[in-house]
């Protein structure tokens, strides 16, 4: 087949980049807490040292039983080595540009910022509970919302009992703050010079 047809467009290096999840406002930092931090690096670790290794083995495997052009095994994972070193380039430029933070080291434990978790009420009374992370660790349906998303915007320097307005689409909504918490502080880095969190 002629490459011509197979070719993957220049544009696929840079997806996870361009990915609405992944931008940040211009001029900010990277802010990251110390678990995002160390679970990000333990993803690029796991990738580089295990992932990678493994399937560039079963790809020089494939090429060696000759046609490489109806090899599955080969085509499958030639594309499964795109996508890790497009996710390895990616975890490493966001990591060189972490700002990270320990929330545990917060000195207003009584007031919302980065790193907090907020239990607030909605005008209907309903109750949510989240906790206010960086963009790259952000997991909304599990409460872990970026701190450049609307409703961390909203409570960002609010205390507990304090009532803010968050607006939305569909119009103001007063937001009542039930209770703000911070975790301990991160244990202390490894010495040994594994980390530098």
């Amino acid at each position: 087949m002629n490459k011509a047809f197979v070719k993957e467009s220049d544009q696929d290096d840079d997806d996870d980049l361009d990915s609405p999840a992944s931008a940040l406002p211009s001029g900010t930092k990277n802010y990251m807490t110390v678990l995002g931090y160390r679970r990000l690096r333990g993803e690029l670790t796991h990738l580089m040292n295990k992932e990678r290794p493994e399937v560039v083995q079963i790809v020089s495997w494939a090429a060696s039983n000759g046609d490489r052009s109806e090899n599955g095994d080969y085509l499958y994972g030639k594309k499964r080595l795109r996508e890790i070193d497009r996710r390895i380039r990616f975890l490493t430029k966001r990591l060189e540009i972490a700002e990270v933070v320990d929330p545990g080291l917060q000195p207003n434990p009584d007031q919302v910022f980065f790193g907090a978790t907020v239990v607030y009420s909605d005008s209907q009374g309903e109750e949510f509970t989240i906790t206010i992370v960086g963009v790259d660790e952000a997991e909304p349906l599990q409460g872990r919302i970026s701190w450049i998303s609307p409703v961390a915007r909203a409570l960002i320097k609010a205390r507990e009992g304090d009532t803010v307005v968050l607006r939305t689409p569909a119009g103001k909504e007063e937001l009542d703050i039930l209770e703000v918490s911070y975790p301990e502080p991160a244990p202390a880095p490894d010495l040994d010079g594994d980390s530098p969190i």
